[in-house]
């Protein structure tokens, strides 16, 4: 009898730890190989792009955006409409009402030269918390939106696939995941106009890096998994995201030398959904989040500090190149 015990106990842990393994596999298994050791020198396209980066946020968090400061917002908005505008792009808007207020997501479109194309949306929020200017959270994501559409222009008209470069009001709370979420509502208006929308990153908190021991945090259990240097950006899904994480880690790991970790994960884990691809994951899209991982990094996180003096430019430059690399690829 205590043998057949013994005999059950083992079996049960022998599924248990292929049950975990299984899931280790799925989450974190990752191609390519990572990035390690010194950075390449910075290409003059790359210098360039750092300093047009830095000039983005230093304008749109020039002082706190968001509803509860309303001018700035709008000013923020038209300041991104001229850019775009100023890249040959004719701009859309879509306007949608919150707590009184007419708030604006704001489209630029690389078409393809077919009906009913694949579709790409790559976004960002550029509302910013309440209390703070918002210059990684999140003006850097903003930037990169613009200069990926500059960077990107030569196929406006004759991209292999239909791409559209937003950027969203509203994602800061108590706005995020209610109906007054800009990414939601334009999610939802992609969705009622039948558009196939096969990938959708959101970049999000892109700017802060440190080579410093114990820089990073994770949610519980990552970090018994990742280093704690905060010094690589990261790719973040939901699980029903695998394959798209999968092909742009693939894809960016091949072209960019910069540190990399990525995974998929249940949206309950503190930090997975946090961003703009949770509106579009709710749609059923695949959205995959960009982020330097914000709270779990960054100690300027929703605070009056979060100024344009804390983010490495230079760094950025190289994951904006490495995101236009990825896209062209994706776009295939």
């Amino acid at each position: 009898m205590a043998s057949r015990s013994l005999l059950l106990i083992a079996l049960v842990l022998i599924v248990l730890c292929a049950a975990g393994y299984a899931a280790y596999h799925y989450m974190l298994s990752v191609p390519g190989k990572p990035h390690r050791g010194a950075l390449p020198a910075l290409t003059s396209d790359e210098r360039d792009l750092a300093a047009r980066l830095k000039r983005h946020v230093e304008t749109i968090a020039a002082a706190e955006h968001n509803l509860d400061h309303y001018d700035e917002l709008e000013k923020v908005a038209r300041y991104l409409e001229s850019v775009l505008a100023s890249y040959g792009y004719p701009v859309s808007v879509q306007t949608f009402t919150a707590r009184g207020k007419d708030v604006r997501n704001i489209d630029v479109v690389l078409e393809a030269p077919t009906l009913n194309p694949e579709v790409i949306v790559v976004g960002a929020h550029y509302d910013s918390a309440q209390g703070t200017p918002g210059a990684n959270d999140n003006a850097t994501g903003t930037a990169a939106v613009l200069e990926l559409a500059r960077l990107l222009s030569d196929l406006k008209d004759s991209a292999p696939k239909r791409v559209r470069l937003v950027l969203f009001g509203n994602e800061e709370r108590p706005y995020y995941g209610t109906p007054e979420m800009g990414s939601l509502n334009f999610a939802r208006l992609l969705r009622e106009r039948g558009e196939r929308v096969t990938a959708m990153y959101s970049l999000e908190t892109m700017g802060y890096y440190s080579d410093a021991p114990g820089s990073q945090k994770y949610p519980r259990p990552f970090g018994a998994v990742f280093a704690d240097k905060g010094d690589f950006i990261s790719f973040v899904g939901m699980l029903n995201s695998r394959p798209l994480l999968q092909q742009t880690m693939r894809s960016f790991r091949a072209h960019t030398a910069f540190p990399t970790i990525g995974g998929v994960s249940p949206g309950f884990i503190p930090g997975i959904a946090w961003s703009d691809h949770w509106s579009f994951a709710q749609y059923g899209f695949q959205a995959v989040m960009v982020t330097d991982t914000a709270p779990f990094r960054y100690p300027h996180y929703h605070q009056p500090t979060d100024t344009p003096d804390k983010i490495d430019y230079e760094k950025l430059a190289r994951v904006v190149k490495g995101m236009e690399r990825v896209i062209r690829d994706i776009i295939q």
